[in-house]
């Protein structure tokens, strides 16, 4: 499959059939797995072969059926599934990092994985510098000879703010540091972030991967060595791994995956310049626009604007209620990614943990609202975003 095009690859890669040669893919829900011998047994625990499996934590067909499936897509050597995205982000970070590490990462991030990064890696010891991720001058300040990896959203979360990858992992492979990119908003359709100089990349697969709202999931993906080496050992102990249902589920999503998100895009674009200039907003923040100061970048490192925009209401947070409780076609939820279209209110849902001096700093101010563009008609989304905004 690796000489076949993306959606050849969605659709086919990794499978694994039965003796049955089933169309779709199984479902292998089994914790455990039975020897044929104590002897088979005791050379599985010294060193599992492939297609050999000892317990649903460590490993399992239809788990790894998604996890050879996504690698694929993305041109990574090995990829590891996880039980959520936040699980991913945690996996990738506190496997590789120990006290006495420096960390270097944007501080546009969505609010748990701040809370990674600000709380939970200090309390381990590991030295965290906060930067602005578009500032590549803070980047270069901030990236020492000790410094062991570097983090950050390729499109931060609300506020659309792009990271520039390539530049970024110049400045951190000078100094022998590791990229880690949380890619959810740039999607793996619209994304080459390992072409453009990263070493590992996360995905929350509960957005576009699944894409339907049904199930939590992650994977990190990166190197087979590090994969094997660094990021397993730790899952597999710590019990962050993959159910096999969630897996088939996610299977499933890829076959559909580039379908779903370029249509998402490209209502997100005719969105964006549909409402860009309405009376009730005092902004509208898509990097497809031409108005959004990394449109450039947006169209070298992704090529689209992805589906995701916010919307800042001039009357702040009263505006920003009224408008989402006027929305009739568009639902009030805090995930994303999905084929429904989504709108939220940040500054009191996903990054209401944050001081009000943090949120201005992030520029998540009281009337912005996120939109995660769905699969509906693009004409009925605009007709209801006008008339909530109206109402507002």
């Amino acid at each position: 499959m690796k000489d076949k095009k993306p959606r050849t690859r969605l659709v086919h890669g990794g499978t694994k059939r039965s003796q049955w040669n089933e169309v779709s893919e199984a479902i292998f829900l089994t914790q455990g797995f039975v020897y044929d011998s104590a002897e088979q047994a005791e050379q599985r625990f010294i060193k599992a072969g492939p297609d050999e499996y000892i317990y649903a934590r460590y490993g399992n067909p239809t788990v790894a059926m998604f996890e050879e499936r996504i690698a694929l897509l993305e041109g990574a050597e090995d990829a590891f599934a996880t039980a959520s995205g936040m699980a991913a982000v945690n996996g990738a970070l506190m496997s590789m990092l120990k006290a006495g590490d420096h960390l270097v990462s944007a501080r546009a991030l969505f609010g748990s994985c701040l809370y990674i990064v600000e709380d939970i890696l200090p309390r381990f010891g590991v030295e965290v510098t906060l930067v602005d991720g578009a500032d590549l001058d803070q980047w270069r300040d901030a990236v020492r000879p000790d410094t062991k990896a570097v983090f950050f959203e390729s499109m931060s979360n609300p506020t659309l703010e792009l990271v520039d990858i390539e530049a970024v992992s110049r400045i951190a492979h000078a100094q022998g540091a590791t990229v880690i990119v949380d890619n959810v908003f740039s999607t793996p359709i619209f994304s080459d972030a390992f072409g453009q100089g990263a070493d590992v990349i996360i995905y929350s697969s509960t957005k576009h991967i699944d894409g339907q709202g049904r199930t939590l999931g992650g994977v990190i993906l990166g190197t087979q060595e590090f994969i094997r080496k660094t990021v397993e050992p730790y899952m597999k102990h710590t019990g962050g791994s993959m159910s096999p249902f969630t897996a088939w589920v996610q299977v499933k999503g890829l076959e559909t995956l580039d379908l779903r998100v370029r249509a998402q895009a490209h209502s997100a674009q005719a969105i964006a310049e549909a409402l860009e200039g309405h009376a009730a907003l005092t902004k509208v923040i898509y990097p497809g626009l031409a108005s959004h100061p990394q449109a450039e970048l947006a169209e070298r490192q992704m090529g689209s604007g992805g589906t995701m925009l916010s919307i800042e209401l001039a009357g702040g947070k009263e505006a920003a209620f009224r408008f989402l409780n006027a929305l009739e076609v568009v639902v009030i939820s805090n995930n994303l990614g999905d084929a429904k279209s989504i709108a939220t209110h940040p500054a009191t849902t996903t990054h209401q943990r944050l001081s009000e001096d943090q949120r201005k700093m992030l520029g998540i101010s009281d009337g912005l609202v996120r939109l995660s563009v769905g699969i509906e008609d693009s004409g009925d989304l605009i007709e209801d975003l006008q008339n909530a905004l109206n109402a507002a």
